[in-house]
């Protein structure tokens, strides 16, 4: 599609394509800003960019999604208020020059089908697609770690999101019918065997995450003075993932409330991420599901990130027959749940709980059938 529309829109053939998926985090939620574990894997959903070179150095950006087109000088990248589209794309750019890569203008069309605003990393889609763009466009040398680093960066300093590295971590390097095992903190990982046998079924709760930004930047900060309390009492830690679950109980007296819960869910939460690796590795599905539903739990009560919404869909979906284990992913306060389901019950689950969830909320969730997909750069 977006190759045709490219076709239509500048009546030439791109010189250059590429794609980048969207994921799903399986579990480790809130650790990646905190030095920890993470499991997602990338899903069959994608942002698909299409291009070609100009002899000047204009950059002709047009959205299939947004139906809209912007046009910006590579000497001067402002970050754009009326078209906010386009500012992961625009990042990339910016920092690609800031990090001696020369760019040159280009026409270019971009959209694709990961589900907006629903915790499954369509910014990330796009800020590693159009990495992989400028790489596959121009041919120079750029490491995959490199690449996802700086796509990191445009959605930090450039569009103001302080997100961890796992959602371009898992865009770029997933493999099919794997999940993405990251340590956060040294950036090692490997690809961990997931059962052709389930799917990762997904509800869109429908409720846009109008919190989700300014809440987010709440919880760095919090488990920040967490970090801070601990320190304090001669705890030697850089981070929540320096601290073991023993350590953090001696000393629960001496935090405050909400900086105790906040360390105790990212503290059990990286437990959990070993864990399930684990069982996955083992082939017991059913115990990898247990430790997504304890992880919702850790995250409704002591991190405080789900929503109604949310543990409405949970609980409809731990209550179908071939459901494995359920749980929000994402930031949370609205967004989707991911439910690990035997690939038979895929489509049961998906209809019944978009029927009960109408019966109980008035209206009917959006819901995906995924499999775990390679991302932008499987392989390398």
């Amino acid at each position: 599609m977006i190759h045709q529309t490219f076709k239509e829109l500048f009546g030439a053939e791109p010189e250059a394509v590429s794609r980048a998926p969207g994921r799903v985090n399986l579990i480790g939620e809130h650790t990646d800003y905190n030095d920890g574990f993470v499991l997602p894997t990338a899903i069959d959903r994608a942002t698909e960019f299409a291009g070609r070179r100009r002899s000047d150095r204009t950059v002709v950006l047009y959205s299939v999604d947004f139906e809209a087109r912007v046009e910006f000088s590579l000497d001067s990248i402002p970050f754009d208020r009326e078209h906010t589209w386009s500012n992961y794309f625009r990042g990339v750019c910016k920092y690609l020059e800031e990090e001696g890569h020369r760019l040159c203008g280009a026409e270019v069309v971009f959209g694709g089908n990961v589900p907006r605003e629903s915790g499954l990393s369509s910014s990330a889609s796009v800020e590693v697609g159009a990495v992989a763009f400028w790489r596959t466009l121009l041919g120079f040398p750029l490491a995959p770690r490199d690449g996802i680093r700086l796509a990191r960066r445009a959605e930090n300093q450039f569009v103001g999101v302080p997100s961890g590295i796992m959602d371009q971590f898992a865009s770029a390097l997933s493999r099919r019918n794997h999940a993405l095992f990251l340590d956060c903190r040294d950036l090692s990982y490997r690809h961990v065997p997931l059962s052709q046998g389930v799917r990762m079924v997904v509800f869109n709760s429908g409720v846009k995450r109008a919190l989700a930004q300014s809440e987010y930047e709440v919880r760095v900060r919090q488990c920040q003075q967490a970090v801070a309390q601990l320190q304090s009492e001669r705890l030697a830690i850089h981070s929540l993932r320096d601290v073991e679950p023993v350590a953090l109980e001696a000393r629960a007296g001496r935090l405050d409330d909400v900086s105790l819960r906040r360390a105790r869910h990212v503290v059990s939460e990286n437990q959990r991420v070993l864990e399930a690796v684990q069982a996955l590795e083992q082939g017991e599905l059913a115990r990898f599901g247990a430790l997504m539903n304890a992880s919702h739990e850790s995250l409704r009560k002591d991190y405080e990130v789900s929503s109604p919404e949310l543990d409405t869909l949970v609980e409809l979906a731990r209550n179908q027959p071939g459901v494995l284990g359920a749980r929000m992913t994402g930031a949370g306060f609205g967004g989707c749940t991911v439910n690990l389901v035997h690939a038979e019950a895929a489509e049961a689950v998906y209809k019944n709980v978009q029927d009960e969830y109408a019966r109980k909320r008035g209206y009917r969730p959006e819901a995906y059938i995924f499999q775990a997909s390679d991302g932008a750069w499987a392989g390398e």
